[in-house]
């Protein structure tokens, strides 16, 4: 049996996971990672992505997650995050429109805060959407 950490996983709404892992991959904002249990520790930026984990009996959970912190200590990792949803959470239809709205807006742009906006609200729809099922 592959080596497990304890991983809670905090909204600011609600402790959205908690529980034993094996493994955890995800977007930080200089690249993705995928840490597994005895990682050294570590505090990192985490960017709005899709969220990979390997629970307890190696199977493998997916969500979305918005910005946050993961910081790996010991045998704990915690990630913070803005917002996270399991894929039968994600209103798809509510999703595309997002999408398609943020591509609207990134094409008529014409100031950088615009289109720095638009790319976030771009990425985050396609990270739900790619987690949506």
């Amino acid at each position: 049996m592959a080596a497990v950490f304890n991983l809670e996983i905090h909204t600011p709404y609600r402790l959205f996971f908690n529980g034993k892992a094996q493994s955890i991959t995800l977007q930080l904002a200089d690249g993705e990672i995928c840490a597994y249990a005895n990682h050294c520790a570590f505090t990192a930026p985490v960017v709005t992505s899709v969220l990979n984990f390997k629970d307890e009996g190696g199977k493998t959970l997916t969500a979305f997650i918005s910005g946050g912190i993961l910081q790996v200590k010991e045998h704990k990792y915690i990630l913070m995050v803005n917002a996270a949803e399991w894929p039968e959470e994600i209103d798809k239809a509510r999703a595309l429109s997002a999408k398609q709205q943020a591509e609207e807006t990134l094409k008529n742009a014409n100031f950088r805060f615009e289109t720095v906006k638009a790319k976030e609200k771009l990425r985050r729809a396609e990270c739900r959407l790619r987690v949506a099922r």
